[in-house]
């Protein structure tokens, strides 16, 4: 075993984390956990692994539940293809998790990463992990410079990985180098006053721990605009779901029109698509609500307004959409970005008021 090995066991002795996914060898509890954390913080994550297993104990309870409740215990964790794989992933798999790496690697929406991660945890496997922690402390303790954005450097990190792993204990090695990069080796301001790598630490010992590990590419995004609207017709509001292939497929969202560019309400509220849904000479009013939300994705910024509209209850506008009692859009997978436009509606006018 290396001093590096040795070292990172002998640290998470007495530095692991407590979370409610370790301690366990049952490959759909890490599975879900690997899942949740995939694009998810732990602190943020944990709570939602909770509930979701609380309700989804295992792969057959999942896969026979339906799209629309799952995506609605997903709510609020975003990048919501990673919940459409789970259930496509439980439903393939008939009750029985894969033994295999090959047949963990095989489910929808597993990597190499997440297919490691299950089968050292839960099998034993001698599989090492190389997540974005993995990456950072191997590229700063080694003082190795390659991007790990490129297919060399993935190649170069997945070798070197393996080479430090643990194989008579892989489960052990493999949360121990991750704690480490999530806790003492962090991104920025790292404490490496109490590192007990810092000795032979190349990064720290040539003044490169704030520029390792080295990315090539920048991750463009573009923008887009968005225009919600809610609708207020009696004890009744309108909503529609979201089913082409783009963000946010399979939830449900208030009526939108999107727009390549800003537009000023007097803009906005002469814009055909506007106008195509609402019923000719119908009585209405709007209103805005909140203008200029901005919410982050991984690959887009998203620029949101919200605009209330009034209409009798016996409305014929909006014909196309699905109308539901205003008390019951709580009981439907929405957006975050959605969730907090109707949070912004004032008290007097927020959904379930009569």
């Amino acid at each position: 075993m290396s001093i590096f090995t040795d070292t990172m066991l002998e640290w998470y002795a007495s530095h692991k984390r407590e979370l409610p996914w370790r301690d366990t060898s049952d490959p759909y509890i890490i599975w879900i956990s690997e899942i949740i954390l995939q694009q998810t913080r732990v602190e943020q994550g944990r709570d939602y692994f909770l509930r979701f297993v609380g309700r989804f104990p295992d792969a057959r309870t999942l896969a026979d539940a339906s799209d629309d409740e799952v995506m609605t215990y997903w709510q609020g964790l975003g990048y919501y293809s990673r919940a459409r794989n789970l259930l496509a992933a439980a439903r393939a798999m008939n009750g029985t998790f894969p033994s295999t790496y090959q047949g963990v690697l095989a489910l929808p929406g597993v990597g190499e990463y997440t297919a490691a991660a299950i089968c050292s945890f839960a099998y034993g496997m001698p599989y090492a992990v190389v997540d974005g922690n993995v990456y950072r402390v191997l590229a700063r303790y080694f003082g190795i410079d390659t991007p790990i954005d490129t297919i060399p450097g993935k190649r170069l990190f997945a070798a070197l990985a393996d080479e430090m792993l643990d194989r008579l204990h892989p489960a052990l090695y493999n949360q121990a180098i991750m704690d480490f990069g999530a806790t003492q080796c962090v991104p920025r301001s790292p404490t490496c006053a109490t590192c007990p790598l810092a000795d032979s630490c190349a990064a720290l010992a040539s003044g490169r721990v704030a520029s390792l590990p080295v990315k090539r590419h920048r991750t463009k995004t573009t923008d887009r605009y968005l225009y919600y609207l809610y609708v207020r017709a009696g004890t009744y509001t309108f909503i529609h779901k979201r089913t082409a292939d783009d963000i946010w497929k399979g939830l449900f969202e208030l009526p939108l029109i999107e727009a390549t560019s800003p537009l000023s309400p007097d803009e906005f509220l002469a814009h055909p698509s506007l106008q195509a849904m609402f019923a000719p000479g119908e009585r209405r009013e709007l209103r805005l609500v909140c203008q200029g939300v901005k919410h982050l994705l991984s690959h887009r910024v998203l620029h949101a307004d919200l605009y209330e509209v009034t209409l009798p209850e016996d409305t014929a506008s909006f014909s196309s959409f699905l109308k539901i009692r205003r008390e019951a859009l709580g009981e439907y997978a929405v957006p975050r970005l959605v969730q907090l436009l109707v949070e912004a509606i004032p008290p007097d006018k927020s959904v379930g008021d009569r």
